[in-house]
């Protein structure tokens, strides 16, 4: 949207997301981020946490999905997204305003840990394989061991090479 200006967050989730549907079908995911920034204090020679923010952030749609699929509590997260004021009123009747994140893209950060990606099924549902995998490769289901090539084969064979050395035969020179 216009005049909206984007930011970005990183930090940790404080609980598992939650995954929800609208009347309409849409899926909405909330959660909460908590970052807390550190600085180095030079006299103590120590790092030190400042004070914890900890901001409410919403995902729709597919990404909801997706987010409440791959997340979970403590993961660390990079957010960018809107700040959007809610207000709301209270049981006694006090009028209030906070600010939530409307996530656009969220990630996994890698800074502390090693992550991998996993392809969704796109237009059709995964099905189970002879191996009982949903959605694995036909190749994953290959059923002949290494072992069970003919022993003359150049690749697997018993007279295979083992060192992988390929010895090439001298070029005459001219």
């Amino acid at each position: 949207m216009s005049g909206e200006s984007s930011i970005t967050v990183t930090g940790n989730l404080t609980n598992d997301p939650e995954l929800r549907f609208t009347t309409a079908g849409s899926a909405v995911t909330n959660f909460t981020i908590a970052s807390t920034p550190r600085t180095f204090d030079a006299q103590a020679e120590e790092w030190k946490d400042g004070e914890t923010l900890f901001l409410r952030a919403t995902v729709w749609r597919e990404a909801a999905e997706h987010a409440a699929a791959s997340l979970t509590k403590g993961s660390r997260v990079v957010a960018t997204g809107v700040l959007k004021p809610r207000s709301y009123e209270t049981k006694t009747g006090e009028k209030r305003t906070v600010t939530e994140l409307d996530v656009e893209e969220i990630g996994l950060s890698l800074r502390y840990t090693a992550a991998s990606p996993v392809a969704r099924q796109t237009g059709r549902q995964a099905t189970p394989t002879a191996a009982g995998q949903a959605g694995s490769h036909p190749a994953d289901d290959f059923t002949i061991s290494p072992r069970q090539y003919a022993d003359d084969d150049a690749w697997f064979g018993k007279d295979a090479n083992p060192t992988g050395r390929v010895d090439l035969p001298a070029v005459p020179e001219w």
